[in-house]
């Protein structure tokens, strides 16, 4: 018999966190047997039904959508809108009705006019820093607002810092593999979530996580969820 994900509603136990006030930035990704994260250079390649029910319940416990402007433009990123269920669910929790999205971008090459701002349910917060260029930022203050967190490159615990400072203390991130890493780098990561499909890639495709420096973070285990061969791993910060 097939293995399955429990009922939406225990999913939604299995993933929700206790204390929603301390600031706590959750990364999902998901991974090949052998450790590829992508296939023929985009994740979704890598995931199915069972793990687009994950991904939507991670999205509908979050404050904030968290990802790099990279990842928006390679992954076709649209604007983020939960179902109709789903924002009810969150009103009748006490939670905004659909979760902010924030993009981290320090040179602000994003176009305006972009699904992700046109189509947005809310407004959308643009990460950058103190130098980004003059010209991209009006552009985009149009459409989103922008926080300056470091003074020429994007500090990972500023941003943090200033998501929390909006009310918004449960971030949700979605890669890319860049920021993962400056996440890493920066300490600031307490939980990863990964799905880990039952393939192999092969050829070059990178890792989830790209730094420029290597940190090791000691995780612990806390479920591990099957749906068919494809696994879904929580794990936490020690």
């Amino acid at each position: 018999m097939r293995a399955q994900l429990p009922p939406r509603a225990q999913l939604i136990e299995r993933y929700r966190v206790s204390d929603r006030l301390t600031p706590r930035v959750r990364v999902n990704f998901i991974a090949s047997l052998d450790g590829a994260a992508t296939h023929e250079g985009l994740s979704g390649g890598l995931n199915n039904a069972d793990d687009k029910i994950v991904f939507d319940t991670l999205r509908l416990l979050t404050d904030v959508i968290l990802v790099g402007a990279g990842t928006v433009r390679a992954e076709g990123y649209g604007g983020i809108r939960l179902s109709a269920e789903d924002d009810a669910w969150r009103v009748a929790q006490g939670l905004a009705a659909q979760p902010s999205l924030a993009i981290v971008s320090g040179r602000l090459d994003l176009d305006p006019g972009h699904p992700v701002f046109t189509n947005a349910a809310t407004r959308p917060i643009v990460l950058t820093h103190a130098a980004a260029p003059a010209d991209r930022r009006a552009a985009l203050a149009e459409v989103a607002d922008l926080i300056d967190c470091g003074k020429d490159a994007i500090d990972p615990r500023l941003m943090v810092a200033a998501l929390a400072a909006r009310g918004l203390p449960q971030i949700l991130c979605e890669g890319g593999p860049h920021l993962f890493g400056d996440l890493i780098e920066a300490d600031c990561v307490h939980e990863l979530c990964l799905s880990l499909s039952p393939v192999l890639e092969g050829g070059s495709a990178g890792r989830i996580s790209v730094g420029a420096t290597a940190a090791t973070r000691t995780m612990e285990l806390l479920h591990v969820l099957r749906a068919g061969d494809m696994l879904f791993l929580r794990y936490a910060r020690r």
